[in-house]
C-alpha cells in the first residue's frame, strides 16, 4: 500500500487530535502514528528532539530500531532502542491488514537510566554533524519515568489503537456505532486515572520517612516520661499512616485491614473514652480473602462521625464477617442516629465531593471484583445505620 493511499491520511485529516484530545491528556510522554514503512503520519505527542534530529535517518521516518521491529514476526510489543530508551509499538487493523502502528514511549526507565550517561557524543557529533552542545542538551532532556506510568501509557496507545481500528471498520467519522465505543473506552480511560488520582490523594504530602522518624522519636520520649498511654497512641498512629502509604500491593489481606482499623478504633477510643464502645468479629478464614486497602476505615470512620459523635452518649460500632458460598459480606454497623438526610443525599450524587469516601470506594471494589460487588447502605435512620461490603472469595473471575 502507498502512503498516499493509505485510509489513515483520510482520518488524520478529520481533525484526529481534536476526537482524542481528552484521552491524550492523560499522559505527556511522545506518542504517534507511522505507517507500516515505518514513516510518521501524525504527531500526537511530540518526540524528543534526540529520537527526531539525533535517530532518525530521515526526518518522516522513524528511527532503524523501530523500522527492524516493523519487519519482524511481532505485531506488538515493546522494546529498549540501543541508547537504552523503553518504545512500545501497537497495530492499527482494518480488516486484518496493518495500517501502520501506534508508538512512542522513547523515555529511560529507572533501570534503564545509567544508559543515558553512556551515549557516545563525540560519535554522534560525527555521524550527524551537530554541535556537541546541542547533542547534550537533547540528552539531557531526555525523561526517567517510573514504572506505573509508563503502564498507564501502554494502556493509553493501546485504547487509542483500537479507537482507531472502529472507527477505520465503521467507515471512519461520524458513525454512532464507532463514536460510542470511542467514548466508552476513552470513559474507562479516565475513570481509571480518577480513581488513581483519588487513591494518590489519600497519602501524605510530607516525607513519610521524616514523618515516622518524627513520631517514634516522641512515643521513645513519652516511654522515658513513663506516659505508657501515649507511647501506645503514637505507635498506632505511626502504624495507620505506614498502612495508609501502602502502595507496594494493591490488595490487602482482610486480617491486615482489620488490624488498621483495630489501632484507629484504639485512638478514637481514647478520645471518646466511654461514649465508644467497638466490637470486632471476623474469623480467620475469612481473615485470609484479599481486599483493597483503606476500604472498611472509611465507612467505620463515617459510622463515627455520623453515627456517634452526634450523640450526647455515644454508642457502639461492630464490625463482622460473614462467608457465603462464593462471596464475603463484612459489616460495619453503628446505634448512633444514622446518615442525615442531606449527608445521604451527597453520598448518592454522581459527583460526592462532601469527603464521604463512600462512594470512590464503592468505585474501587467494583474496579476490582466487578459490578456486582461493592458498597450497599443496608440500613440508615434514628436507630443507627449499617454498611456491608460485598467481595467474592475467589480472587480472579468477575460477575
Amino acid at each position: 500500500m502507498k502512503k498516499t493511499d493509505n485510509p489513515l491520511n483520510e482520518l488524520i485529516a478529520s481533525n484526529l487530535y481534536a476526537r482524542y484530545s481528552g484521552i491524550l491528556s492523560l499522559s505527556d510522554i511522545p506518542l504517534f502514528l507511522v505507517d507500516p514503512n515505518g514513516y510518521v503520519l501524525h504527531e500526537l505527542i511530540p518526540s524528543p528532539d534526540f529520537c527526531t534530529l539525533l535517530c532518525r535517518k530521515r526526518r518522516n521516518q522513524v528511527c532503524p530500531d523501530y523500522r527492524d521491529r516493523f519487519k519482524s514476526d511481532e505485531e506488538e510489543g515493546s522494546f529498549i532502542c540501543h541508547h537504552g530508551l523503553q518504545n512500545i509499538f501497537i497495530p492499527i487493523k482494518m480488516h486484518d491488514e496493518t495500517l501502520g502502528y501506534v508508538a512512542g514511549m522513547q523515555v529511560y526507565s529507572q533501570d534503564t537510566e545509567y544508559q543515558k550517561y553512556m551515549i557516545d557524543v563525540q560519535s554522534l557529533k560525527e555521524e550527524t554533524n551537530t554541535e556537541i552542545e546541542f547533542i547534550a542538551k537533547s540528552i539531557a532532556s531526555l525523561k526517567t519515568v517510573d514504572e506505573n506510568k509508563m503502564k498507564i501509557h501502554e494502556q493509553l496507545c493501546s485504547h487509542i489503537a483500537k479507537n482507531i481500528s472502529i472507527d477505520l471498520s465503521e467507515g471512519v467519522m461520524g458513525h454512532a456505532n464507532s463514536d460510542v465505543a470511542r467514548l466508552s473506552i476513552e470513559k474507562e480511560m479516565l475513570e481509571k486515572k480518577i480513581i488513581d488520582l483519588e487513591a494518590k490523594n489519600m497519602s501524605l504530602v510530607v516525607n513519610p520517612h521524616f514523618l515516622f522518624n518524627t513520631l517514634n522519636c516522641i512515643a521513645r520520649i513519652a516511654y522515658f516520661e513513663q506516659s505508657h498511654k501515649t507511647e501506645d497512641l503514637i505507635y498506632c498512629l505511626s502504624d495507620l499512616l505506614r498502612y495508609n502509604l501502602k502502595q507496594d500491593d494493591q490488595l490487602h489481606t482482610i486480617a491486615s485491614e482489620i488490624g488498621n482499623i483495630e489501632k484507629y478504633l484504639y485512638i478514637q477510643k481514647a478520645r471518646f473514652k466511654n461514649r465508644l464502645e467497638y466490637t470486632i468479629n471476623v474469623s480467620e478464614n475469612i481473615k485470609a480473602y484479599r481486599i483493597p486497602n483503606m476500604v472498611i476505615q472509611p465507612i467505620v470512620e463515617n459510622a463515627l462521625i455520623h453515627g456517634i459523635t452526634p450523640k450526647r452518649d455515644g454508642g457502639k460500632i461492630s464490625i463482622t464477617a460473614e462467608e457465603f458460598q462464593d462471596f464475603v459480606i463484612i459489616s460495619v454497623e453503628d446505634n448512633g442516629s444514622g446518615f442525615s438526610k442531606d449527608v445521604l443525599e451527597k453520598i448518592h450524587q454522581l459527583e460526592n465531593k462532601s469527603g464521604l469516601g463512600l462512594r470512590s470506594t464503592d468505585k474501587r471494589l467494583k474496579q476490582y471484583y466487578g459490578e456486582c460487588y461493592g458498597l450497599e447502605i443496608l440500613k440508615s435512620d434514628f436507630s443507627g445505620s449499617t454498611v456491608a461490603i460485598k467481595i467474592p472469595t475467589q480472587p480472579i473471575g468477575r460477575c
